[in-house]
């Protein structure tokens, strides 16, 4: 072992120098340079080269000089790119001479070549220039793999892993506080460091890579010029190279731990360092400076007049105060993501988790914050009255502003995002410790504002941690720290702020709180740290941390590293990502612009539109975050974005589309998996693109097989939107803008069993309605004509959600069968499964169509319809004349549809649809006991309707009334909408997925609406 107290040589200049050219045969100018334990000098020869000469410490074993020795050859050899010293051998033809000092002792004298550069202790420090020492370092590290020598195998005080031995040393320390930081470190260092460090890859490293043995070129500071100084090189733990190099680096610079990132990012570009590394460099990087200190203090006494001992103590103590008042699990995280790793162990494992199962997780709220109107609170703004308010402390003229604006803008949730810049943020407890000078202002957590005393649930499983109270102004007031291990996810933590105080006395550190427990409430500004109320929600990725060490706002430089530690906790929070960040124009902006160049006779729902931006399943997302129940729109038949269905499209999207005179297996496949669904004779397929066009394929069908021209359709019946099938929409040419019914166009009473006369019996409504049809066959008959077609919805919707009377359609197949003409049900709406007992509606009514045409839930959004009919039927329409259909039939639409089939028969949703049908048939009749203005409930599977009338007796329509329970129920995010001649119907039409939460939310909704309008009525 070196003897550290051994006095180094003392040779003279011209001793020094007779040496040079005796040993080495140099001759020239002689300077001394600064040394530890050995005697230095630069030797600027006579031929324009320099040298160093190192008379080596007497007391250095010969085989540590020979190690030095055959470590340079070996950088010679394996690394001649990097700037390090190269040897000059002696005379002798050796690397090492030998000389005898004034008091006898032999010394080992070594000459090796000068490095041009500049200290870097003299220049400054900027990220790119420590990244290139880290660069140079891995280059270095990674040449010396495989070397190895008995002299690197030394036991040495500068080696990091002995670094225990400066307890030894605390003694001579002065300031007792010092003394008890050095304590605290070596504690932490035995009890945590030291065990973990034999399982560490060792290697021979330079092992001082300090800012004086680090040069840098003058002309590009970025640039390191040359490494020097390998006498403290050794074989140690491979991650004390770069612990060394950051321990002087980072001396006098304002962010001590972004410096280090930079150095061990360069390093692991070339040397890749392990996790388990990474995760020690900050304890090693402070044992480095708890050895220099100590080393420092023991030898003051002796050696007051070597400066090079004392060039680094005071930068080296101020720095250890700095990163003594730091949190080692923060430094560490900065330091990980430097090196590519996630900054803490499972961080991105545990965001992935969160986003794959927040839908199962329970609210947070009474009502899930994605139903809520949202509102970003304006404390991103400096200059708001709401921020200086607060910044003020004066958190109730906060919250009165607060209040009102919310009131106007109609905001019933306000939103703090996470990563906001805040000005807020004005006490001394927001100064960052990890960089001087500055501030944290970014914050860290996810804010909820709502009123004081809204209580508050965790969404999924957990254990009590922590329950206190923080006193400081500006602080979290109550304060709870939860800790959540679900199965298959790393745990996680999660800090709960401005809590009210009821909290401290309720919950207990270890007591289990199952998902949709209650947590606490919203503090008031007296319990909740001097704020607005809100809630304070943030994750925590390392559960080590106590919640007072949870940073809640943090420095910019490092966000980053803050989001991976700290993730947004948007997502636990079942927020949409709309709430945060909208896109394309405004809504005034797209109404204004469809004004502009969109016809003007398109209509918009309600009265303040809403633009909706993204669906998901039962869900429609607007573009403010607001997630509404879609209980409406039946067009995407499984649900919105259905993955099952994008996947479909998008893979054969992106093989091949084109049309039906080519060959392809898909159409082929979906004509006979669709076919198959259906009853009788019906097993010729053809496609088109929307329900119009099925419509008006079906036309040309009948014209041809019959011959004629004449539709029977019912009263109040739509069909489509060519002008055609307008002539067969009672309800659009007997509205405004129509032109009332053409001649071949019959007529028949609507068969609404609700409507019936009251004298009519029951069992004979279905032959009484039917005699309206009769009537307009005799019609024909009597202007010598027959019917062409009976052409009627299976459940006719926009008349208002109408199920035939039993036995309606065979009374009227039958007697329209026996004019010649045939029968088509249009299944547009109510097929697919939807009414659940079978897959089309007219089954309900036992009867089996000629034609049966299909659209809007075929596809779950994408634009396609079909056409199925009989042979018969179909071999009349093969007269000679093509039918083609650019886009109907092709191979992404089959595709859709085939998808479409494959989920509904996988799923069971027509059992679905039942289930649920029943289920809130069931609520909404025990609703109709108790409000007279449900005048009939009406359904079967997932097509409901609801009539609202003013009498029950009269049945006067109840239109203003169920235009309020549509609009009151749009208020509270579930759509609807309203049918009916008069308008009074409420109409539903979920997805077939739509489950028992989504059925129990609509009928909670209808509830408070229903009892919202009645109670203003």
């Amino acid at each position: 072992m070196i003897d550290l107290s051994h006095p180094a040589p003392s040779f003279s200049d011209a001793e020094a120098l007779t040496i040079a050219r005796e040993h080495f045969g140099i001759e020239g100018r002689i300077s001394p340079l600064a040394s530890e334990r050995d005697q230095n000098f630069k030797i600027d020869s006579n031929d324009g080269h320099s040298f160093i000469l190192k008379i080596v410490n007497a007391s250095e074993p010969r085989d540590q000089s020979d190690f030095q020795t055959a470590l340079l050859e070996h950088l010679e050899k394996h690394a001649c790119e990097l700037a390090v010293p190269r040897l000059r051998r002696a005379l002798t033809g050796l690397a090492l001479a030998s000389v005898e000092g004034p008091s006898g002792e032999l010394h080992a004298v070594r000459m090796v070549s000068w490095q041009i550069g500049e200290p870097l202790a003299t220049m400054e420090r900027t990220p790119a220039t420590l990244g290139n020492l880290g660069k140079v370092l891995g280059e270095l590290d990674r040449a010396m793999q495989g070397f190895i020598h008995a002299g690197a195998l030394r036991t040495f005080d500068w080696d990091i892993r002995a670094a225990g031995l400066s307890r030894q040393r605390v003694q001579y320390v002065n300031d007792a506080a010092d003394r008890a930081l050095l304590e605290r470190w070596l504690d932490r260092f035995d009890r945590d460091v030291a065990p973990r460090l034999p399982a560490l890859r060792a290697a021979v490293i330079h092992n001082d890579a300090n800012d004086w043995n680090v040069l840098v070129d003058a002309s590009d500071p970025t640039r390191i010029a040359g490494l020097i100084d390998f006498g403290d090189a050794l074989h140690s733990v491979l991650i004390a190279e770069v612990a060394v190099a950051c321990a002087y680096s980072i001396l006098e610079v304002e962010d001590p731990i972004g410096a280090a990132g930079s150095i061990v990012a360069g390093f692991n570009a070339q040397y890749s360092l392990l996790e388990e590394e990474v995760d020690l460099l900050f304890d090693l990087i402070v044992m480095r400076l708890v050895i220099s200190v100590t080393m420092s203090a023991q030898r003051s006494d002796k050696t007051a007049e070597n400066p090079y001992l004392q060039v680094s103590e005071a930068p080296a103590w101020n720095l250890l105060r700095r990163l003594d008042r730091m949190n080692p699990g923060l430094a560490t995280a900065i330091l990980r993501q430097a090196c590519g790793y996630d900054a803490f162990p499972g961080a991105k494992a545990i965001v992935r988790w969160i986003e794959d199962n927040n839908k199962s997780f329970r609210s947070i709220l009474a009502t899930h914050p994605a139903r809520l109107a949202k509102g970003i609170v304006p404390y991103g703004d400096p200059q708001n009255p709401m921020t200086v308010l607060s910044a003020g402390k004066e958190p109730e003229k906060a919250t009165e502003w607060w209040d009102a604006y919310a009131g106007d803008q109609k905001i019933a949730l306000g939103i703090g995002p996470w990563g906001e810049e805040r000005s807020v943020y004005t006490g001394t407890m927001f100064e960052s410790r990890f960089i001087a000078g500055t501030r944290r202002t970014r914050h860290l957590g996810l804010d909820l504002f709502m009123p004081a005393g809204t209580k508050l649930y965790t969404p999924i499983d957990a254990v009590v941690s922590e329950v206190m109270i923080e006193e400081d102004p500006l602080g979290y007031g109550c304060l709870v720290k939860l800790e959540h291990r679900p199965e298959g996810c790393p745990p996680f933590a999660t800090l709960w702020g401005h809590l009210a105080h009821e909290a401290v006395g309720r919950l207990r550190p270890g007591e289990k709180l199952a998902a949709g427990d209650l947590i606490g409430e919203m503090g008031g500004p007296s319990e909740n740290g001097g704020w607005v109320p809100h809630l304070h929600l943030q994750l925590s990725v390392d559960t080590q941390l106590a919640a007072m060490e949870i940073l809640g706002v943090g420095e910019p430089a490092f966000l980053p590293v803050w989001a991976e530690l700290f993730p947004d906790a948007a997502a636990f929070a079942g927020l949409p990502p709309e709430t945060f960040e909208q896109s394309g124009r405004s809504r005034s902006e797209i109404v204004a612009e469809r004004k502009s160049i969109l016809l003007p006779n398109l209509s918009i729902s309600y009265a303040e539109p809403i633009k909706f931006v993204r669906g998901e399943g039962a869900w429609l997302i607007d573009d403010r975050g607001r997630a509404y129940l879609d209980c409406f729109n039946n067009v995407c038949h499984l649900g919105h974005a259905h993955p099952d269905v994008v996947e479909a499209l998008s893979k054969q999207a992106g093989i091949l589309n084109t049309n039906t005179r080519y060959l392809h297996d898909n159409i082929v496949d979906y004509a006979e998996r669709l076919t198959a669904t259906l009853p009788g004779d019906l097993c010729v397929a053809t496609f088109a693109c929307s329900g119009s066009e099925a419509n008006s394929l079906m036309l040309r069908m009948m014209r041809a097989h019959t011959g004629r021209e004449e539709a029977i359709v019912l009263d109040w019946a739509y069909h489509g939107t060519t002008q055609e099938l307008i002539d067969l929409s009672p309800y659009k040419y007997k509205r405004k803008g129509g032109k009332g019914r053409k001649s071949h166009v019959y007529e028949a009473n609507i068969p609404d069993t609700y409507r019936a006369p009251a004298d009519w019996p029951a069992d004979k409504i279905a032959q009484r309605y039917a005699e309206s049809v009769a009537e307009q066959i005799a019609s024909m008959r009597k202007a010598g004509k027959g019917p062409g077609v009976f052409l009627a919805e299976s459940i006719p919707s926009v008349a208002g959600q109408v199920f035939l009377p039993e036995g309606y359609l065979r009374e009227v197949y039958a007697m329209v069968r026996a004019a010649g003409g045939i029968c088509a049900a249009d299944e547009v709406q109510v097929g697919f499964g939807r009414v659940g007992s079978h897959w089309w509606a007219f089954e309900t009514q036992g009867v089996v169509p000629d034609i049966v045409t299909m659209g809007k839930p075929i596809g779950n959004g994408h634009p396609m319809a079909a056409v199925v009919t009989t042979r018969e039927v179909a071999a009349s329409f093969n007269n000679g004349m093509e039918y083609f259909n650019t886009f109907g039939g092709n191979p992404v639409s089959c595709a859709v549809g085939l998808a479409v089939l494959d989920v509904i028969e996988r799923d069971d949703l027509r059992g679905n649809a039942l289930a649920m049908g029943n289920y809130l048939l069931e609520r909404f009749r025990a609703m109709q006991a108790r409000y007279e203005v449900i005048g009939d409930v009406r359904g079967q599977g997932l097509f409901l309707g609801i009539e609202l009338v003013t009498d029950r007796k009269t049945k006067q329509p109840a239109t203003e009334l169920a235009r309020k329970i549509n609009n009151g129920a749009r208020e509270r995010g579930v759509l609807m909408g309203t049918e009916g001649p008069h308008d009074n119907v409420l109409k539903l039409r979920p997805p077939m997925i739509f489950n028992r939460a989504n059925a129990d939310l609509l009928i909670e909704v209808m509830e408070e609406t229903f009892a919202a309008v009645m109670a203003e009525a």
